[in-house]
């Protein structure tokens, strides 16, 4: 047994619906602008980007419907739905005929953004770590196995803002799929099990205050239920 000179910290992880073992992780990573209409709203060409990734750490996960603290250095804190991809098999290189099989489950996710640190990030040419990788900034909802949902190609994805719907789309809409996006990291990176991937949002981002509640729905998944708090 390896001793520390501090104590180790627990790992991360999500719940497992229908179970009382919980879904260990390694990796969070991030695809950008991956539906058509919201990489419009943003100001971007859907027809001419490969995929592109960014990362969370893993401690920015926030599960079991646990309270946002309204983060600091923002005025300006936007939601972003997303289907959470977790994966359950080590692999480089992977052809996307063969990702399905390294998919181990679904989650409903939002991916939340300090949109005003993300303008100046760009706007500057820095990274984006301090606008998307905060803490809690994962949220994360139950994992629901393949083997009891199949693989998601398509189905309804959407956002209510205090029960008002903001976002809505189907991940159908998505640019890339899901094995397409697992074949393409895996280009990058080699994959492991615990890995998660969020894999985008559809159009319609705005802002959250404090207060406020935000539930995330995605077809066949227990809806993700986070209140943002001060």
């Amino acid at each position: 047994m390896t001793d520390y000179v501090l104590a180790a910290p627990q790992p991360a992880s999500v719940p497992v619906a229908g179970s009382d073992t919980r879904f260990p992780v390694r990796r969070i990573y991030c695809v950008g602008r991956n539906y058509a209409e919201h990489a419009r709203e943003m100001g971007h060409d859907p027809d001419r980007e490969p995929p592109f990734f960014f990362s969370k750490p893993a401690d920015a996960l926030l599960t079991d419907g646990g309270d946002l603290p309204y983060p600091p250095q923002t005025a300006d804190l936007h939601f972003e739905a997303e289907l959470v991809v977790a994966l359950g098999r080590a692999g480089r290189d992977i052809p996307a005929a063969e990702a399905q099989g390294y998919v181990w489950g679904y989650a409903a996710g939002c991916d939340f953004t300090r949109r005003d640190l993300q303008a100046q990030a760009k706007k500057q040419g820095r990274p984006w770590d301090m606008a998307k990788g905060f803490d809690l900034s994962a949220a994360c909802g139950t994992l629901h196995p393949l083997d009891e949902t199949g693989m998601l190609e398509h189905g309804a994805i959407t956002l209510e803002l205090d029960g008002e719907t903001r976002q809505k789309g189907d991940l159908a809409d998505m640019i890339w799929s899901v094995p397409e996006i697992i074949a393409h990291l895996s280009r990058f990176v080699a994959l492991a099990p615990g890995d998660l991937i969020y894999t985008g949002t559809p159009a319609g981002v705005g802002a959250v205050k404090a207060g406020q509640i935000v539930t995330v729905g995605i077809e066949g998944l227990e809806p993700l239920v986070t209140r943002v708090v001060i």
